[in-house]
């Protein structure tokens, strides 16, 4: 099947995490291509869609919703996947004893799940390198509160997004084929 990977990412996290999920598809067996939410161009001949986008203050990038909400009748009637990243860290439970992948679901995922009807949503940590932050972004990280919050590092677990990436794999592959 031709898959779509589609992604938004402001510091390139994301995009590395769509990249290795295309990596796994085409290993798989499937065609996968990588592109970003602003620059997907014509969606004809895509079979499936995993899309995906960086997650900041609980919402998911402005180009990643707009794709969503702009294809959503042709992606309603096909596979599709959506994986957000966005915690940074080692601890998968916050303060309260809470998976941190469930308390960071960005808030458009509600909308996405009733208007598209994805077979899944994951979120995956992150990574986070200051210095590649724009000046806006510097001057939060030099918060003091916020060195505690923002530490860096690269937090992604390839072997969980291989799993995933696994899975949709697995998933496309019709009944009786193997």
């Amino acid at each position: 099947m031709r898959v779509l990977v589609v992604y938004s990412s402001k510091y390139g996290s994301t995009r590395g995490i769509a990249e290795r999920i295309a990596t796994v598809l085409n290993e798989s067996g499937q065609q996968a291509a990588v592109v970003s939410a602003g620059k997907s161009g014509r969606l004809e001949g895509y079979d499936a869609f995993v899309i995906g986008s960086a997650a900041y203050m609980f919402s998911w990038m402005k180009e990643a919703s707009d794709f969503v909400r702009q294809n959503a009748s042709l992606l309603r009637g096909k596979p599709v996947w959506l994986f957000s990243s966005g915690p940074i860290g080692t601890s998968i439970t916050d303060a309260h004893g809470r998976d941190v992948r469930e308390t960071t679901v960005p808030k458009e995922i509600a909308q996405f799940r009733s208007s598209i009807q994805p077979r899944d949503h994951h979120v995956f940590f992150g990574a986070f390198d200051h210095t590649k932050l724009n000046l806006a972004h510097r001057m939060v990280h030099a918060l003091p509160a916020m060195k505690n919050v923002l530490i860096d590092g690269d937090f992604r677990d390839w072997d969980e997004i291989d799993a995933w990436a696994k899975g949709i794999a697995a998933a496309l592959v019709p009944a009786g084929v193997s």
